[in-house]
């Protein structure tokens, strides 16, 4: 973090400093930071400028040896919602990697740099992470919670993945096996079921529930906690773990389901669903009329 503060930095008092970029914004406050996705509207689905802004957040808090941890939030009444497919699929809306995406080489590159890389990044990511959830934490949300180390619920969370209704093969990293176990893994992605904040903590996915009013104070309360381990210590027994995982084979696994999530989005059947959601005016259309019998 530069010591001359820029435009979009703000400096509150001598303990608390806050940055506003796009489409997220940071705090620092002692050893904890919390970088909150501002995209309320849209329930914080992520679009080429979150995920862009999370990756310089995040640069910039490796940088700062007073932040120890750090806290991924949602602004409003939702933790994310999932892939934003507006930039992708709408002409309009400009994103510069939808041309890319015309080809199927330039598919696998846009997902491999932007949901695969940026998402193993974050896992990977030197210092303890904690996921805040509350309300809708959906697809390539629960891809972005599971990257984090811990995660803390709201009474009010529900975690979803239907993306295997839309002829997608999950999203790019398939988290679920890990976080839910594998025979609950199929029944969460093949049904699209929901699960609330309560089963989440049964099945181990969240370390904590808390009240929704408290959901910010008490992420904190456990960030400050972490905090106190010496830094070395912390981001040492982190890479461990996360090797740990890696050699039982989560990484390879991964890698291997992106390779699969490529082939399957691009097969006829997923196609025809992709063109069909251009035409209509949201997934929920093309479903019902799939479900009525319209659809083949």
């Amino acid at each position: 973090m530069s010591d001359e503060t820029t435009p979009d930095e703000v400096h509150i008092g001598t303990a608390m400093r806050q940055r506003r970029l796009d489409a997220v914004s940071y705090t620092v406050e002692d050893h904890v930071a919390t970088v909150t996705m501002e995209r309320p509207g849209k329930r914080n689905a992520m679009n080429t400028i979150l995920i862009d802004d999370l990756d310089r957040a995040f640069a910039d808090l490796d940088e700062d040896d007073e932040v120890r941890v750090v806290i991924v939030a949602g602004a409003g009444d939702h933790f994310c919602a999932g892939h934003d497919l507006k930039g992708i699929l709408d002409p309009a809306a400009a994103d510069h990697w939808r041309e890319m995406r015309e080809t199927a080489e330039g598919k696998l590159r846009h997902e491999e740099v932007m949901f695969y890389e940026r998402s193993l990044s974050i896992r990977d990511f030197r210092k303890p992470t904690i996921a805040a959830v509350q309300g809708a934490c959906m697809a390539a949300g629960v891809m972005l919670a599971a990257m984090c180390d811990l995660i803390v619920a709201a009474d009010d969370a529900f975690f979803a993945n239907p993306v295997l209704r839309m002829s997608g093969a999950g999203v790019e990293l398939l988290v679920e096996p890990y976080e839910l176990g594998f025979r609950k893994a199929k029944e969460f992605l093949f049904t699209g079921m929901t699960i609330d904040a309560q089963e989440a903590w049964r099945l181990g996915f969240v370390n904590r529930v808390v009240p929704r009013a408290s959901l910010e104070s008490d992420t904190h309360e456990l960030a400050e906690e972490v905090a106190k381990v010496p830094p070395i210590t912390a981001q040492m027994v982190k890479r461990s773990i996360n090797d740990a995982q890696d050699l039982a084979g989560q990484r390879q696994a991964w890698r291997n389901h992106f390779m699969i999530h490529q082939f399957t989005s691009n097969t006829q059947t997923a196609l025809g669903m992709l063109e069909r959601r251009k035409q209509a005016g949201s997934m929920k259309e093309v479903f019902e009329q799939r479900d009525a019998g319209d659809e083949g």
